[in-house]
C-alpha cells in the first residue's frame, strides 16, 4: 500500500502527470462509481479479474486520501484506521463478550451500534440507501424500509396489465418487479446487470472502417 501511495504522490507532485495534478474528490467520483462497479462485474468472471478489478478500486482508495493528504483533512492512515476501528466496534460478539442467535440478530445489533456512533440519532431512509446506488438496488433497499411485501410473478402481471404507457406506469411495472426478485431471493440489480452484461459479449465487433470511408 506505501508502494501505490508513494506513485500517487509522485504522480500529483509539481512534474508530475498533470491529469492526476488536476483531479479533486469531486473529479473523481465518476471514476469511484464505475471501478466499483466493474468489480461488480468481475465477481463473474473469475479470480484474477476481480483481483485486477479490485486493484483499481482501492487506486481510487489511495488517490482520494493523497488528494487529502495534500489538503491536510485526512491521510490513508486515518482511512484504514478509522475501518479497524469500526470493524472492532460493530462486532462485538466476536471481539468482546456479546452472543448472538444468528445473523438476524447481528443485523440488529449492528443498527444499534450505529445508531449509538451517531449519538443515538438513526440514520434517515435517504442515509441508509445512498443515491449513487443503481436505480433498482434503491428501490430493494426503499421497499424493505419501509415494510412493502414481497409479492409473486402473479402480482407483477397485474400491474402489468394496469399500467399506463407513461414514465410512472413503468416505474410501478419495475417496482412490482424488484418486489417479485425479493420473494425469490434474487437481487435485481445484479441479476439485469449479468443479463445485459452477456447480451453486450454476444453482440458483434463494430465493422472497421474502410480506407475508402476515411478517405
Amino acid at each position: 500500500m506505501q508502494d501505490l501511495l508513494q506513485i500517487l504522490r509522485r504522480l500529483r507532485a509539481p512534474d508530475g502527470c498533470p491529469w492526476d495534478r488536476e483531479q479533486t474528490h469531486e473529479s473523481l467520483r465518476p471514476y469511484l462509481l464505475e471501478e466499483a462497479a466493474e468489480a461488480v462485474d468481475a465477481v463473474t468472471e473469475g479470480p484474477e479479474a476481480l483481483a485486477g478489478e479490485l486493484g483499481d478500486v482501492l487506486l481510487q482508495v489511495a488517490f482520494h486520501s493523497v488528494i487529502a493528504e495534500e489538503a491536510g483533512t485526512f491521510t490513508y492512515g486515518d482511512v484504514e484506521r478509522g475501518i479497524v476501528q469500526k470493524l472492532v466496534r460493530r462486532h462485538p460478539h466476536v471481539f468482546s463478550d456479546v452472543e448472538v442467535s444468528g445473523s438476524l440478530e447481528v443485523e440488529a445489533n449492528w443498527e444499534v451500534i450505529k445508531a449509538a456512533e451517531r449519538g443515538g440519532k438513526p440514520r434517515s431512509a435517504a442515509e441508509r440507501v445512498p443515491s449513487a446506488l443503481g436505480a433498482l438496488a434503491r428501490e430493494v433497499g426503499a421497499q424493505k424500509l419501509s415494510g412493502r411485501e414481497k409479492t409473486g410473478r402473479e402480482a407483477v402481471a397485474g400491474v402489468l396489465r394496469g399500467a399506463p404507457a407513461t414514465a410512472e406506469g413503468v416505474a410501478d411495472v419495475l417496482a412490482a418487479v424488484v418486489a417479485w426478485a425479493r420473494s425469490a431471493g434474487v437481487n435485481p440489480e445484479v441479476a439485469l446487470r449479468e443479463r445485459t452484461g452477456h447480451l453486450l459479449q454476444s453482440l458483434p465487433e463494430p465493422a472497421q472502417p474502410s480506407a475508402e470511408a476515411d478517405a
